[in-house]
């Protein structure tokens, strides 16, 4: 039985995909917030939350790595630590997450994924300011640091909405790095989080091979379109529209848990 909101038919779900999947890739590569696209598609078109979170990931997985290749010269560590210690830390933390979402029963999800994208939603708002607001207030070493980097990849691997600004914004307390700067470490470990996360969600065999493809592939073209979009639209225009988009898709996710436990 279909379990999604479209009725038309699997060519209808796959066109939802493919449109959905130029639309996150574009967004992913000007300012982000392509899950909040993504994920909601995979729902609409009949997966189960937890499959369409991981094969969401796993659709949206080749663009990041094409933005960690692009920022390749870029690379470097984050406040001392170099990417030797902080990659293991976020795989260990990506396949725990991964790890807590297959073991999290589908109507818990229900419950919990409209949290996670109010998280996302808010952070993505509100972007740099929180981590510029508190590094004028608080400090933190690199053993603290280490710690919230693990947290974060556990996010990454359970849900990841957002995971990069997250990352910034604490790097920022310990880093006097311009952002632009730190682009470089964010993509790369955001891809680490990410793939450790599809190895487990390919292994368990949650991932729908059919919506996952039909994704990746517009999301690679949206990813190319978005970088030539880059160069003529103003950001903080497709931010606007990524934070109105995700606020609406959140409130439906409310609505949605509550028609279901009522």
């Amino acid at each position: 039985m279909n379990n999604g909101l479209l009725n038309n038919g699997p060519l209808a779900h796959y066109g939802l995909l493919v449109v959905a999947g130029l639309m996150a890739g574009t967004m992913n590569a000007i300012a982000g917030g392509g899950s909040f696209v993504g994920f909601p598609a995979m729902v609409l078109a009949g997966l189960p939350p937890v499959a369409a979170n991981a094969t969401n990931t796993v659709a949206l997985f080749p663009g990041t790595v094409a933005s960690t290749w692009a920022y390749r010269s870029m690379l470097r560590g984050v406040a001392g630590l170099s990417l030797r210690v902080l990659v293991p830390i976020t795989l260990a933390g990506g396949v725990i997450g991964a790890i807590l979402l297959l073991l999290t029963p589908g109507v818990a999800f229900d419950l919990v994924i409209p949290w996670l994208l109010l998280l996302a939603t808010l952070t993505f708002a509100a972007g740099p300011r929180p981590g510029q607001w508190l590094r004028r207030r608080v400090r933190i070493g690199r053993g603290t640091l280490l710690v919230i980097q693990f947290l974060l990849a556990i996010y990454g691997g359970y849900f990841g909405g957002a995971i990069g600004l997250m990352m910034m914004a604490v790097w920022t307390l310990i880093d006097p790095s311009d952002l632009k700067a730190l682009a470089g470490a964010r993509t790369f470990l955001v891809s680490t989080a990410n793939g450790a996360a599809i190895i487990c969600f390919l292994a368990a065999g949650v991932v729908r091979l059919p919506e996952m493809t039909a994704m990746m592939v517009s999301a690679i073209a949206g990813g190319y379109l978005g970088a030539r979009f880059a160069l003529i639209l103003p950001a903080p225009a497709l931010r606007s529209f990524v934070v109105l988009l995700s606020a609406i898709v959140t409130i439906g996710f409310f609505y949605r848990a509550w028609r279901l436990f009522i």
